[in-house]
């Protein structure tokens, strides 16, 4: 991966760094991974659990049982 970092005195005291598209929707990506799995962790630590199922069709039926109305 080819980086170019931008001298501070250039950009008035901020040190920038440019990154291909490609690399910067990788790094968009796995920061939305880490948000939603901080999310799913923390509903586990509060009990929103449902299963586990013998089956498909039993969860399919839990979940509609579970859905908002």
């Amino acid at each position: 991966m080819t980086t170019l970092t931008i001298p501070k005195k250039i950009t008035r005291g901020e040190e920038l760094v440019v990154i291909s598209r490609k690399e910067y929707e990788k790094l968009l990506f796995k920061k939305e991974l880490d948000r939603d799995l901080e999310k799913a962790l923390e509903e586990v630590k509060q009990g929103k659990l449902i299963g586990p199922f013998r089956s498909a069709k039993e969860a399919l039926v839990s979940l509609k049982r579970s859905r908002p109305k």
